[in-house]
């Protein structure tokens, strides 16, 4: 996953406040529920030594949540410094363990193991006549879901007769040229639909013969990560197809599980050079901290529940200021580093330096630790 979103986190300082909360709006006192909640949290805050601009944002942030009335998601994670919410992200699904932290550094991994992690597919629900297209993401509740435009072809001739003399055959071989001119429309929005959302995978719908035909005509490398499904079809209908969301959700859960098995197999390999080389892969604390120092994670993994994530680092303002001692931050230029969580400060110093991260979930595959990456080039000093 990319973690471009996370970027306006890196241009402050800190501290912060990371709070996570269940913004679900089902019941006749939710903004009542609501406002409680978004006190309790500003109260939580300000135990911890939060400064009093920033809880007031907070608060302002979930009590205006509560005013809106039904949420497009149930839960939120807010992040929030020197009295701005800097960055507000709706989650998929409720938080297992809503909480409220004050420290150095934002409380980033929580957010990657759910928001970032999850897959965008877009369906692409075609009829002879054009398609619709809607975005949607892994969660509960059905996921996020948002409407991303569609494309109307020809209409005319669409109907083909059973009748079998000249004229009706002339005319049978119009519609079928139509519907083929209109599945060369629908793959080239489609196309374009998918590179402009950034979805991860494509999933076709509707019509048997049209988006067979569509199928073929998208770009390989959209068709690579293309499947089908024989339920659903266009139209509001659609929406509530059971068959479908279990065919949306196999496929969101095998493209994700083959990110991971691909981000493994990249560290495994690197892990275990070839001809002696240093290795392109790195593992614990101290190894994956001076990989951060020097700009070279490309990808890194997170395992939840590591017995490493938790460990104490030292961090100064700059996200490459880590060190495994306080001491080691005097040679970065900082005098009065902070104890923050190694998984944060990772995932900090990796947003800051453009590396993407993977959340592999099988503990029996995932670093010694839950924590791992995979780096672009070896130690300097054994680079060929």
């Amino acid at each position: 996953m990319q973690l471009s979103f996370l970027k306006p986190l890196g241009d402050r300082p800190g501290p912060w406040a990371s709070v996570y909360v269940d913004t679900t709006h089902n019941t006749e006192d939710a903004e009542k529920r609501q406002e409680l909640a978004a006190r309790a949290t500003a109260a939580e805050l300000r135990e911890q030594g939060a400064d009093d601009a920033t809880v007031r944002a907070v608060q302002d942030r979930l009590t205006e949540a509560g005013e809106e009335g039904t949420t497009a998601s149930a839960g939120r994670a807010l992040f929030a410094a020197d009295g701005d919410v800097v960055l507000d992200v709706p989650l998929p699904g409720a938080p297992s363990a809503p909480f409220a932290e004050w420290g150095p550094l934002p409380r980033l991994t929580p957010l990657v193991e759910t928001v970032g992690e999850a897959p965008v597919c877009l369906v692409v629900s075609v009829d002879r006549t054009g398609a619709d297209f809607v975005l949607r993401a892994a969660g509960s509740g059905g996921g996020e879901r948002a409407e991303a435009g569609g494309v109307s072809g020809a209409d005319w001739p669409i109907h083909r007769t059973a009748s079998a003399d000249w004229s009706e055959r002339h005319f049978q071989n119009r519609v079928e040229n139509t519907w083929e001119h209109n599945a060369g429309e629908i793959a080239d929005a489609a196309a374009e639909a998918f590179e402009e959302s950034g979805a991860d995978v494509l999933l076709l719908t509707g019509d048997v013969r049209e988006r067979r035909a569509v199928h073929d005509k998208l770009p390989e490398q959209v068709r690579a990560v293309t499947y089908e499904s024989e339920h659903g079809g266009r139209g509001p209908e659609s929406a509530h197809n059971a068959l479908l969301e279990r065919d949306l959700a196999q496929v969101l859960a095998g493209f994700e599980a083959e990110r991971a098995a691909a981000a493994m197999d990249r560290f495994h390999a690197g892990a275990e050079p070839v001809g002696g080389t240093a290795p392109y892969a790195a593992a614990g604390v101290p190894a994956l901290v001076e990989a951060a120092r020097e700009h070279r994670i490309a990808t890194l993994i997170l395992g939840p529940h590591g017995s490493d994530a938790p460990r104490e680092v030292w961090v100064g303002p700059d996200p490459h200021q880590v060190g495994v001692r306080s001491s080691d931050l005097q040679y970065l230029g900082e005098v009065s580093p902070a104890s923050a969580r190694a998984d944060d400060a990772l995932v900090r110093a990796a947003v800051a330096s453009g590396a993407d991260a993977v959340v592999v979930n099988d503990p029996a595959d995932v670093p010694a630790g839950g924590l791992g990456a995979v780096l672009r080039w070896t130690e300097p000093a054994l680079q060929g």
